[in-house]
């Protein structure tokens, strides 16, 4: 019975896997559901055809993957960010924590950053990519000039839109006194955390569309 259970458990966690970031697999009763919550669409698979895809080649997986994108509860991975774009990013997000002010910025984060989370964890080599991309942009931007609350908020975001974990910090020092923000994912922080060896105190943090 329990290499019964372990199989299943081995099955759910590969299917999580392969259908992330897209899709999420819960275990119920009687199988598990598999849910695209982007686009509100819903597939129940039986504890048997759990079994069965555990036990299938990776060709086979492959197959499923391929039905779930033509049925619509799954889509393609999602292409990696061009430099281009992080700049127009940065220099947006720039553009409207000047005009709605840095709390507006990050009540509107949940309309451009979505709650859903992909199941394998942030590549780190993913997220340092998109750190040297928006500090790049930032240093060289005379509108962004390094500020940090628009290279956090834009890390934060298009992390999010790529179903990565992220969260955004809010942190203050005493003496002397500042603030200061930053992206934490994949054990980085974007910019960095403690800027010319200053550390600061959390405040806030937003991990889920801007909660």
């Amino acid at each position: 019975m329990t290499e019964d259970a372990d199989a299943d458990t081995d099955a759910l966690a590969a299917m999580a896997r392969i259908l992330s970031p897209h899709c999420r697999v819960t275990r119920m009763s009687s199988g598990v559901l598999i849910a695209d919550w982007k686009r509100t669409r819903f597939l129940g698979m039986t504890t048997a055809d759990v079994q069965t895809f555990g036990e299938s080649s990776p060709g086979e997986h492959g197959e499923l993957v391929t039905e779930l994108v033509r049925a619509g509860c799954a889509d393609h991975r999602p292409k990696e960010h061009s430099d281009i774009g992080v700049g127009s990013w940065l220099r947006g997000v720039h553009l409207l924590i000047r005009t709605t002010g840095f709390g507006g910025a990050l009540r509107l984060l949940s309309l451009a950053a979505p709650g859903y989370i992909r199941a394998d964890p942030a590549p780190a080599e993913e997220v340092l990519r998109l750190k040297r991309a928006v500090q790049s942009h930032g240093r060289r931007s005379w509108l962004v000039n390094g500020d940090c609350k628009s290279e956090a908020v834009t890390a934060f975001v298009l992390l999010r839109r790529q179903g990565l974990r992220a969260t955004l910090h809010v942190g203050v020092r005493e003496h002397p006194f500042a603030m200061h923000a930053w992206t934490t994912s994949a054990g980085l922080s974007i910019p960095d955390a403690d800027p010319r060896g200053h550390a600061f105190t959390p405040v806030l943090s937003i991990d889920c569309g801007g909660q």
